[in-house]
């Protein structure tokens, strides 16, 4: 299939694109969001608080070795991460349900810009404190009876909304 090698992936371009993890308790959900990032070729993951980092069995089941080509960085507080990044130039975005959140098929992306997309825990989301950190919200829409989506879910529609040209 053509497919690149770890270390070839690891040379690679990537998309100006940095997926945080806030407090996921699933390490499926980890390894299925590693899997995704490298489909999208973004930056890095950041994990942060009570997220499982690899090496772990349960993260490379859903992974499938994305967990070694996918840079990745563990920060104990979620809030850290996301000073980190702010200082570093990006726009952090929380994917969430907020008063005042743009709904992800209006938002796009500025050429040049450098972007971080913040997901939060399977039950309780993105912690108030982050959102609060955050320089937006952004929504996927939801048109039945639930008002949620997994987190891995989740991911994969923005990361694959965020890397459309």
């Amino acid at each position: 299939m053509g497919r690149m090698s770890v270390a070839e992936y690891r040379e690679s371009d990537k998309q100006p694109l940095v997926v945080v993890l806030d407090h996921v308790r699933s390490l499926y959900n980890v390894g299925s969001v590693f899997r995704t990032s490298d489909a999208f070729r973004v930056e890095s993951v950041l994990l942060c608080g009570i997220t499982a980092r690899p090496p772990h069995p349960e993260i490379h089941k859903t992974a499938l070795g994305a967990e070694e080509s996918v840079d990745w960085h563990y920060y104990e507080r979620t809030e850290d991460a996301v000073a980190w990044l702010k200082e570093e130039g990006y726009t952090v975005l929380a994917i969430e349900q907020c008063e005042g959140s743009t709904m992800l098929q209006d938002f796009r992306t500025e050429a040049g810009r450098k972007y971080a997309v913040v997901l939060g825990n399977e039950v309780k989301g993105v912690q108030q404190e982050v959102v609060d950190s955050c320089d937006g919200c952004l929504e996927i829409p939801q048109y039945g009876t639930k008002h949620s989506l997994n987190v891995s879910v989740a991911a994969g529609i923005v990361l694959w909304h965020m890397s459309r040209k």
